[in-house]
């Protein structure tokens, strides 16, 4: 038994026709929005890929920008074919092409649905090249006068003021690292040597902060040195005050912004999968219903269509039937080449009568 059989005049297929003709430009429209969401997303993760470990988060992007191309150009032709499909000397030359292109629009939807699919489990990838990233970035804001490094110091400052935090997982985390150039230093300073020498690596680390870090809201006058020293500040104690310093670290910013833009992104591609789908189906019935038709030199007479010419369970079988068929076929092939050789191999013997 078909499924989803449907009984078709030539009304019916006349309003399916225009009906699939304008839902398919209307998925070019929607193509358009996709790569522009794709292009979009890009641009916004090339601004920061200096704070990005891999290449590996440009994969929804790219992801997006060719599925919109690719829905453009998919649906662009459905349009042509259904235009032409009220018109029976025009859609003859179609007729051999519908089954090729319906099997390359499930395989589309599929890749649809998998692009809406990662667009949601992004966020642990996304986290981990944001986690290594910013920590690398931080290690470079004091090379100011490094070459190719030298932009990591006004990069990471733009990103804590845009994006109201400080550090990667916090602001502690510049206590950690040595984030002032030596060129600033006065190595006859008697606090910087001590400071170097109590350190194992060499380094000049302090409990302070870039300015970037500072919250302007605060009514405080921002404390971003000596931050854990008490008595260095006048009524302030550092375990109990609110801090004038952004508490959220540039990782968890980061994240939620992007994370939430992949999210929506996903939240639309998944209601383009759901239109591409319907779009799909309507185009299986109004292959089969032309087909169908009793008599072709009479376009009023009815005619019915389906999705498939079989139930579900009876088409998994012979799909299965049909694989099976092909690798005994390639097996045939192989043994019957393998005998060739076998017998090529063997040369007649010569004998010679002297």
């Amino acid at each position: 038994m078909a499924l989803l059989k449907v009984k078709f005049n030539q009304k019916k297929r006349v309003k399916l026709a225009q009906g699939l003709w304008l839902m398919n430009w209307f998925s070019v429209f929607a193509g358009i929005i996709v790569f522009s969401m794709g292009l979009f997303l890009k641009i916004e993760l090339r601004k920061r890929s200096d704070v990005m470990d891999n290449s590996e988060s440009h994969l929804v992007p790219n992801s997006l920008i060719l599925m919109g191309i690719l829905s453009c150009a998919f649906n662009a032709l459905a349009g042509k074919i259904c235009y032409d499909s009220l018109d029976p000397t025009k859609f003859a030359k179609w007729k051999s092409l519908l089954k090729p292109y319906l099997v390359l629009c499930f395989f589309f939807n599929f890749f649809i649905f998998f692009i809406a699919l990662i667009c949601f489990l992004m966020r642990g990838s996304l986290e981990t090249t944001l986690a290594y990233g910013l920590k690398n970035g931080m290690k470079f804001y004091r090379d100011t006068d490094t070459p190719g490094r030298c932009f990591m110091k006004k990069t990471i400052d733009m990103l804590q003021i845009e994006f109201r935090c400080c550090g990667n997982n916090g602001f502690r985390d510049w206590f950690e690292i040595q984030w002032i150039s030596n060129r600033y230093l006065d190595f006859g300073s008697k606090e910087v040597k001590d400071r170097i020498k109590s350190n194992v690596d060499g380094k000049y680390l302090v409990d302070g902060v870039p300015f970037s870090c500072c919250n302007p809201s605060s009514p405080r006058p921002c404390i971003q040195y000596q931050v854990t020293n008490n008595s260095a500040h006048y009524s302030y104690d550092y375990q109990t005050e609110e801090l004038n310093l952004w508490n959220r670290g540039c990782r968890e910013a980061l994240l939620l912004y992007y994370s939430s833009m992949m999210s929506s992104m996903g939240g639309v591609v998944l209601c383009v999968w759901l239109f591409e789908v319907s779009v799909m189906v309507g185009l299986r019935l109004l292959q089969t219903a032309l087909e169908s038709i009793a008599n072709p030199e009479d376009p009023e007479c009815e005619s019915e269509g389906w999705l498939l010419e079989q139930s579900l369970t009876d088409t998994f079988k012979s799909a299965l039937e049909s694989l099976k068929k092909i690798g005994k076929f390639n097996q045939v092939d192989a043994g019957a080449e393998g005998a060739e050789g076998e017998e090529g191999g063997k040369t007649p013997a010569i004998t010679t009568v002297s």
